[in-house]
């Protein structure tokens, strides 16, 4: 089974095809970090407005790579939530509208859960594996501890099984991400801030 990914969830357009839910025959990402970097961090509507602009061509780019075609692909999952309003709507009407199109089945797919489901990839099937991508290298068993720390979430989850879980706890203010974000901008370092405080810390 091939499954057409795709990701606007904030600042980045992304398409991706996994074949059995542990083969990525590709993966396709537009960064906005240069257009976001004047401002110190993400615009909403710059965001929408350029995940518009690069939606189609990524998912073209992502089928192209993984070298199937519409006929091959046997259902999309689109991110729903969590997210900037603007960036979602652009993703999931640009995936409703090609589940119609092409007569596919369609899931929506929680984006936070999302990051945890992306430790079972563990083959990189793509004709050109670049970047190189540290896989794991075997799918993750049942019952497991996840630490989620990604962009605006920091959780700490119990998973049973697929679909069983339990949060175990989260932040109650700022998650990790936004945090160091902030810190950076305070202290005159540019966006995205995490990279930026890492380089910095190296040299005390």
């Amino acid at each position: 089974m091939k499954i057409l990914g795709i990701e606007s969830s904030c600042d980045e357009t992304a398409a991706a095809v996994v074949a059995d839910g542990r083969r990525l025959l590709s993966s396709v990402v537009h960064s906005q970090i240069d257009i976001h970097a004047q401002y110190g961090g993400v615009v909403p509507e710059v965001a929408a407005r350029s995940h518009i602009e690069m939606i189609t061509p990524v998912i073209d780019r992502a089928l192209a790579e993984a070298a199937c075609s519409w006929d091959e692909i046997d259902g999309i999952a689109v991110t729903y939530a969590p997210g900037l309003v603007g960036s979602l709507l652009v993703g999931t009407l640009a995936a409703r509208t090609l589940a119609l199109v092409h007569k596919k089945p369609l899931y929506a797919i929680h984006h936070v859960e999302a990051h945890v489901y992306a430790n079972f990839v563990v083959e990189d099937g793509r004709p050109k594996p670049e970047p190189a991508l540290a896989l794991p290298a075997a799918q993750p068993s049942f019952p497991m501890l996840a630490l989620i720390v990604s962009g605006g979430h920091s959780q700490l989850v119990l998973f049973r099984a697929h679909g069983d879980y339990t949060l175990l706890g989260q932040t109650q203010d700022d998650a990790v991400g936004e945090a160091f974000d902030k810190v950076a901008k305070i202290i005159g370092l540019p966006y995205p801030g995490g990279p930026a405080i890492a380089a910095a810390a190296t040299h005390g």
